[in-house]
């Protein structure tokens, strides 16, 4: 009977002692994934940062496109509001063609 006692006390205890073993090994795995599952948090929020970043410049960028657009188009319709002014015009010589071209560049600036 004392060695059915003791028989079970030292499986109870060597059971006990191997969950301990797995739950430390265990453990020492969580705060290892743990510590990789930050790391690609933080990797994450820096790759959101730069799209978050190339998402702006775009926007800044198209303005700027859109910005440039209008402004050739204005100054297309004024070179060609200058052109139409000076449709009928004709110079034979330098000193003749001067006062239109001054006319026109006048009328694009």
């Amino acid at each position: 009977m004392a060695l059915g006692v003791l028989l079970l006390v030292l499986i109870t205890g060597t059971g006990w002692w191997l969950a301990a073993a797995a739950r430390d090994k265990a453990l020492a795995s969580l705060v290892a994934e743990q510590g990789a599952s930050a790391a690609l948090r933080a990797s994450i929020g820096v790759q959101n940062e730069a799209v978050q970043s190339m998402h702006r410049a775009t926007v800044e960028a198209d303005a700027r496109g859109r910005a440039a657009q209008e402004l050739a188009a204005a100054n297309g319709r004024r070179l060609g509001a200058a052109q139409s002014r000076l449709a009928g015009a004709r110079a034979t010589t330098c000193d003749e063609a001067m006062p239109f071209v001054n006319q026109l560049l006048e009328s694009v600036r």
